[in-house]
Parts: structure tokens; C-alpha cells; sequence
């Protein structure tokens, strides 16, 4: 909004909410951190941040490369990371970018561990890149924990549970956390911290027991992370936290086949302003199965799914397997309120083996979307600039449209918003980006102009986020007057209530969408059917209004 009747709304609410915070402060004497909690930070539950996270994409190989234990984001073959590939992400429909970065020898030694000042200035700027662009962004330590000695030498992997001296890996975590923690303290609700990455033995991957000593280590540095980044305060007190468990594997997380060993760990330190009923930690695992199809180069199956060459395919990892997987995370965590995300998924490009390999590729990704969002898991493609590259960076185009819309198809929570009475649909005039932007029907065309995501924000109400500019239906000026016209505007959090809206069901697939704030109906104006009429808001009518009645058709 860009008038003073918002402006001082909002001022009202920020000393509201100071004037809650100090209060709680003095009486219970134990949240010091929330009064230093900037405004625009959301509260999502686990509901809420599993819908609005969507579907994600990893910035890989680029901050996390390296050569002999020297960061460098151009050392694996991958331009300079620029905010236009950031923006090239989010125009191809992603809501979340999991950046992975290694430290290495970024890290100063003992016993302050300080991490370089420049390197950590650029992993802010990239992190900014995605932030700007209100982006979900997941932030981890990625190859200080790997066992690979190629091309890194192992003394510069230090962030091993197998390791003997587990104190000054502990005390190093430790340090290093609390400076990346700092420095995006007053990240609002789209940063999420990830401890680490596939952290475990080097050699347990499957079929066996973990060793539970190792593991126990790797619970211990989970907990030190949690505890660590609460203790910095201001946001970094309620924001959510991702957790792996054994090497990111799904049966070792959840203990499936009797496999013990992962501790959630506690969360004593959080902001007392999370609700006590909900939970601030997320859950990491990976998914690259079956192995053959998503892992081994120019060999091995080539196809997958019901529809595949069965001497072309895996006789493991189908439909059957991904169900279950999936739906084991779902049974363990998410139905206790922690969030899940599949922080790294994919399979390996083999086309040049077999010719309908990219085609099997988007049947078997659209399958991974889909089966993660039934059980409520954040699924985020692994992205390496090459082999499971869907974006080229060095010229910026996308390179495997069909898996893309695998997943745009599979996330499904675009909707075209038709209208009852003229058959024509909500549409950003001039497929704008602008806060400001009139809101107004026209012939559906397939613009992503005219393509909306409805955003659970909790009693009923939702957000409608354009997916053309990622701005947010609303009323202008808060006003409450018949006749007050809609547009599109930044999301202002919350508290922004004339950007939401309730659904109210009024039969044979038709809602009405009620405004939070003002109490009337989303309406076309003088019941037109002309292409560009005016959309705003009005009082009820009766229930033969169309006019005021709505479908809500899902974009496949």
C-alpha cells in the first residue's frame, strides 16, 4: 500500500505488538529476544510453511565447490552466480532455493574459527539475490561434512561424527554457526538454516544398522546448531530450522525396517511468541532412488513408471517405493506438526543413451512432486549446472522445460479464479509486476498473469499470490466502501488482512472470497462481461449474484 491510512495502520500495529512484546518480557522475565524481532516476520506453522516453501530448486555446485579445500563458486564449470539466474528460477515457477556452501578453509583456526569476512559477505549477497525476489531460501554447511577425498584433501573435510575428537568439531560447529546466524539475524520467515548435508560414516548407506555411537555425534551437533542459532536472538529465536538425519536417508531418519539412532533435538531456547501446540523444526531427507535411473551415468535403467521398457527400468524404486517412502516421513513427523523437506532429489540426464530418457525423467519427477505434496513434504530439485541441470547458466535458458512442467504440474497450487456470472477470469492488467496494479477480468489466455496460488494463512483466510509477479490480491487503502477496487501489493505479512480471504462455499463449485478486513464480496463490477471490467469489492448480494461467485479451476 502507498497510502498514509496503511502507513499509520501499520505504525499502530508495530507499537502494538513492541508494547505485547515488553509486557510478556517483564512478566515472564525469559523472552528478551522477542521484543527484538523485526515486524515483517510470519509465524507459519508447519501447514502454512509447507504451502507457501512450494516447490524448490538448488543453486548446486556454486558456493559449494571447491578445489584442495578452497571455496570458489566457479571451480566445477559454473559461471558467477548472478541475480538474473535467480530471477530466471523464479520466473520458471519456483517458490524456494536451498543455496548449499562450503566453508573449508574460509574458516579461520582455533579458537575463534572466524570465517572469512569476504567469502561470508558474498554468500549474503547471493542469499540476497533469492531474498529480494521473496524467495524461500535454505542456507546449509554442505561439504565440510563430506567423505569424499576427491578433489578435496580429507584434513579439509572436518566436519565428521566418526572422527576422534569430537570436541573441537563441536566447538568449531559451534562458532561457525553463530557468525552465519549473525549475519542474517533479521531475515524475516523466508530464511531457513540446515545444519549440515549428508553427514555420516563414509560407508553405512543402506542395508545395515548405523553405528549409533556415530550417530549419537551427529545428534549432538544437530542439537548444538539448534541451540546456537536460538541463542543469537531476534528472528533467529523462532525462525525454522532443517534437520538430517543419518547421511539425509529416508529409513534412517524415520527408523523404518528397524533401523534406530535419529533424536530430534529439543527446542528450549525458541522465542516464547511461537505458539507452545506448534514446531519451528523441519526435517531434511534426500530421494534419488532408484539408484540405477537417478544416480549412475550412461549406464543402468534409463526409463521408470508403470508405462516404462521393463528392460530399460529398475525393478526397485517405482511408484509402490516412493509412496511408502514418502508417506513413512509423513507418518513420523509431519503428522506430530514438524515440516519436511526433500532437500535434494533428481535424476542424472541420459539421453544420449536412450532418447526418451528426459521423457521417463518428468514422469518420474512429476510422480516425486505429486506423492510429496499428498503427505505434505517440500520437494527441491538438485540442480548442478550440468547433468541434472534444468537452467543453463551461462546463457540463461531453460534447457528441460518437460521436467519443469513435471514439477510445476506435480506441485498443482496455481488456480485460474473464474468468475460465475461472465466465465472470464482474475487477471494482473498488462501482466504488470508493480504494487498498484488493477486487478481485472479477461479471456483466460494461459498467462501466468492470470494463474494464482491460494496461501493458507490460518482462520480460513488466504492470501491470492499472482504467479506472473508474486504480488498478492488485495483491496486498496484498506478501505471498506462498496465500490473500493482491487489490486495487486507486496505482501505485507499477517497483519496485512485486506490481502486476505475467505472462502465461503455456496455450492456446485463456486466460492465466495470475503475480505478479511473490510467484509465484502470480490466482485466484476455492473455484472460486465467485457474483457478489462473493473474487480472490487462490494457488499453481499443474494445468492443469485454471480457476479460475486467464483471457481477456483486447477492449472495442470
Amino acid at each position: 500500500m502507498s497510502n498514509f491510512t496503511f502507513k499509520s495502520c501499520k505504525l499502530l500495529m508495530m507499537i502494538a505488538l513492541v508494547f505485547m512484546f515488553t509486557t510478556v518480557s517483564t512478566s515472564l522475565g525469559s523472552v528478551a529476544s522477542a521484543a527484538n524481532m523485526t515486524w515483517d516476520f510470519t509465524q507459519y506453522n508447519a501447514t502454512q510453511i509447507t504451502s507457501a516453501m512450494g516447490a524448490g530448486w538448488n543453486l548446486g555446485n556454486a558456493l559449494d565447490a571447491n578445489i584442495n579445500g578452497v571455496p570458489s563458486e566457479t571451480a566445477w564449470g559454473n559461471p558467477v552466480i548472478t541475480k538474473a539466474l535467480i530471477q530466471k528460477v523464479k520466473a520458471a515457477g519456483f517458490k524456494s532455493i536451498r543455496i548449499p556452501v562450503t566453508y573449508m578453509k574460509k574458516i579461520g583456526s582455533a579458537p575463534n574459527y572466524s570465517i572469512d569476512s569476504a567469502y561470508l559477505a558474498r554468500v549474503k549477497e547471493v542469499v540476497d539475490y533469492a531474498y529480494s525476489e521473496g524467495l524461500f531460501v535454505i542456507l546449509n554447511i554442505h561439504h565440510d561434512g563430506a567423505h569424499s577425498t576427491t578433489p578435496n584433501t580429507p584434513s579439509d573435510n572436518w566436519l565428521l561424527p566418526n572422527a576422534s575428537d569430537q570436541n573441537t568439531i563441536r566447538d568449531k560447529f559451534k562458532k561457525v554457526w553463530q557468525q552465519i546466524a549473525n549475519t542474517f539475524v533479521d531475515y524475516n520467515e523466508h530464511l531457513i538454516f540446515e545444519s549440515m548435508n549428508e553427514v555420516f560414516d563414509g560407508k553405512t548407506y543402506g542395508g545395515t544398522q548405523p553405528d549409533l555411537t556415530i550417530y549419537s555425534n551427529i545428534n549432538t551437533l544437530n542439537q548444538i546448531f539448534v541451540d546456537t542459532v536460538r541463542l543469537t536472538g531476534g528472528n533467529n529465536a523462532a525462525r525454522w530450522l532443517l534437520i538430517p538425519g543419518w547421511n539425509t536417508n529416508i529409513d534412517y531418519t524415520a527408523g523404518n525396517n528397524g533401523y534406530t539412532g535419529f533424536v530430534l533435538p529439543t527446542d528450549y531456547n525458541r522465542s516464547s511468541t511461537v505458539p507452545s501446540s506448534e514446531k519451528r523444526i523441519m526435517i531434511s531427507v534426500h530421494y534419488y532412488d532408484p539408484y540405477f535411473f537417478c544416480l549412475v551415468e550412461n549406464e543402468g535403467a534409463t526409463q521408470w513408471g508403470a508405462t516404462a521398457d521393463p528392460a530399460k527400468k529398475d525393478s526397485g524404486g517405482q511408484e509402490a517405493h516412493m509412496e511408502s517412502q514418502f508417506k513413512s516421513m509423513y507418518d513420523k513427523f509431519v503428522t506430530r506438526g514438524y515440516a519436511v523437506v526433500i532437500g535434494e532429489y533428481g535424476a542424472i540426464d541420459k539421453s544420449a543413451n536412450d532418447s526418451s530418457n528426459n521423457t521417463y525423467r518428468a514422469i518420474w519427477t512429476k510422480a516425486v512432486v505429486s506423492t510429496a505434496k499428498k503427505y505434505s513434504l517440500v520437494p527441491v530439485w538438485w540442480d548442478n549446472g550440468a547433468n541434472f541441470g534444468l537452467i543453463n547458466r551461462h546463457n540463461l535458458t531453460i534447457t528441460q522445460q518437460g521436467i519443469i512442467d513435471g514439477i510445476m504440474s506435480g506441485i498443482g497450487n496455481y488456480y485460474r479464479i473464474v468468475n460465475r456470472n461472465s466465465g472470464k477470469v482474475l487477471d494482473v492488467n498488462g501482466y504488470s509486476t508493480a504494487d498498484g496494479a488493477a486487478v481485472n477480468q479477461y479471456t483466460y489466455s494461459g498467462g501466468y498473469n492470470q494463474q494464482w496460488e491460494l496461501l493458507n494463512v490460518g482462520l480460513n483466510n488466504y492470501e491470492l499470490i499472482n504467479r506472473n509477479s508474486g504480488k498478492v490480491l488485495e483491496i486498496g487503502g484498506w478501505s471498506s466502501s462498496d465500490g473500493a477496487t482491487a489490486q495487486q501489493w507486496a505482501h505485507s505479512g499477517l497483519g496485512g488482512y485486506n490481502q486476505q480471504w475467505q472462502k465461503i462455499d455456496v455450492g456446485d463449485g463456486y466460492f465466495e472470497l470475503k475480505n478479511a478486513a473490510s467484509g465484502k464480496y470480490l466482485e466484476v463490477f455492473g455484472w460486465s462481461t467485457n474483457d478489462g471490467a473493473t474487480v472490487g469489492q462490494w457488499s453481499l448480494g443474494n445468492q443469485y449474484n454471480f457476479n460475486q461467485q467464483w471457481q477456483l479451476v486447477p492449472i495442470n
